[in-house]
């Protein structure tokens, strides 16, 4: 009897806890946060403007949203473990085209780490549905926030100082964090997620899901928040360090903002506590109207370099607070059995943003001066600021006929 018993314990995985999955979140953090400064400036010298820039990533962004869409379909034709394991892999291809250094090595690059990216972060997010009850969500989240502090924080600064060493030394670093991350999966032994049945028909088409998503207002709403958020990120990542450049404030100083800016994630238990006391609706649209503000004031006092740089310093801790509550009105909302379908659709908005970003970039930068992306990107903070003001004021709030959120 004792030996089966055994036998069962060597053969089930102990269930991860949340300490788990904030740890995956930390790697891979350490992992973009090295070169989440390094890759725009290393593209914009092997392309020679910020329109090329863009050109670049709004074609990658095509090309991974679809990519992003399949990988449910990829996680039925194989187990889960190794498509994300496909994932980390994809980060070594990205780092050694990036290492290269050509002009085709580049872009190519940045396709395969967007494919990286997204390929992770949709089976991440399905192990998390699976595995964390949806009253823990805030604290997830809030966790791998936490975890995520010190690499975002640390990262593009030493990212930048790194190039400026020897341009291929950031992506070697990065090489070896994607390393690890894959090494930390397979001890963590998450294997393909919960099993509920055995399917007893073909596997359904993630696509087909599509429909599902758009019979529901409070996911669509969830989603633009997600992608809103996503191009806030996009032009203080992309965008700043550019305008830093071309305004004459050198090169070092869009890693620094960033890397201070990220270091606000250590707050983000507090920020967490901070919206449970209160609401989803109401962090929210405090977070979006004060990042549209600043955002439109950057393009204002534009002729001033420095005064738009504070003002996009200070609208990153907004960003900040919008990672903490922008993604649990979509979270909250997910049914159990879309789980996985749901989080590839969900995981889209990283890919939506990354192709409005640069698309809205281009058409701005053929009318105007770059500063104009700024004044862009505060108008969707006010576009979702409106749309926030639909959500269920106790969303987010303890449920006393169920005595949890």
């Amino acid at each position: 009897m004792a030996l089966r018993y055994q036998s069962l314990e060597l053969k089930h995985a102990p269930t991860p806890k949340i300490q788990h999955f904030a740890w995956l979140a930390g790697l891979e953090a350490a992992v973009r946060g090295i070169l989440i400064s390094t890759i725009p400036i290393a593209v914009y010298d092997a392309l020679g403007s910020a329109q090329n820039l863009s050109t670049v990533y709004f074609t990658a962004g095509v090309i991974t949203l679809f990519w992003g869409l399949m990988v449910p379909r990829l996680t039925q034709i194989w187990p889960r473990r190794w498509v994300y394991s496909a994932g980390c892999i994809l980060y070594l291809i990205s780092m050694a085209l990036f290492v290269l250094g050509q002009s085709w090595s580049v872009q190519l690059g940045i396709l395969i780490m967007s494919m990286a990216t997204v390929t992770c972060f949709v089976c991440f997010n399905a192990y998390v549905l699976d595995y964390v009850p949806r009253a823990d969500l805030g604290r997830t989240q809030s966790l791998q926030m936490v975890y995520a502090a010190a690499p975002w924080a640390i990262g593009p600064m030493t990212g930048v100082w790194l190039r400026s060493v020897w341009p291929p030394l950031p992506f070697l670093l990065a090489a070896v964090f994607a390393v690890v991350l894959l090494v930390a999966f397979w001890f963590m032994r998450l294997g393909s997620g919960k099993q509920i049945t055995k399917a007893k028909g073909p596997a359904v088409n993630p696509l087909a899901y599509l429909s599902r998503f758009f019979q529901q207002p409070r996911l669509i709403a969830g989603w633009l928040f997600a992608v809103i958020r996503s191009c806030g990120w996009w032009v203080y990542v992309v965008y700043v360090p550019i305008f830093c450049i071309e305004a004459g404030l050198g090169d070092k100083l869009g890693g620094f903002m960033l890397s201070v800016s990220n270091a606000t994630l250590l707050l983000s238990p507090f920020m967490a506590a901070w919206v449970r006391r209160r609401t989803v609706r109401i962090a929210l649209r405090w977070s979006l109207v004060y990042c549209a503000v600043l955002f439109c004031a950057a393009t204002v006092v534009a002729p001033l370099p420095w005064l738009a740089a504070i003002c996009l310093f200070f609208g990153a801790f907004g960003l900040v607070m919008l990672d903490v509550v922008g993604g649990l009105p979509f979270m909250m909302s997910v049914k159990p059995s879309e789980r996985a379908e749901m989080a590839a659709v969900y995981s889209s908005f990283r890919d939506v943003s990354g192709i409005a970003t640069p698309g809205m970039a281009w058409l701005v930068l053929w009318v105007a001066p770059l500063n104009f992306i700024f004044a862009a990107s505060g108008l969707a903070f006010g576009a979702a600021w409106l749309i926030a003001g639909q959500l269920h004021p106790r969303l987010g709030t303890l449920r006393p006929s169920r005595g949890r959120a």
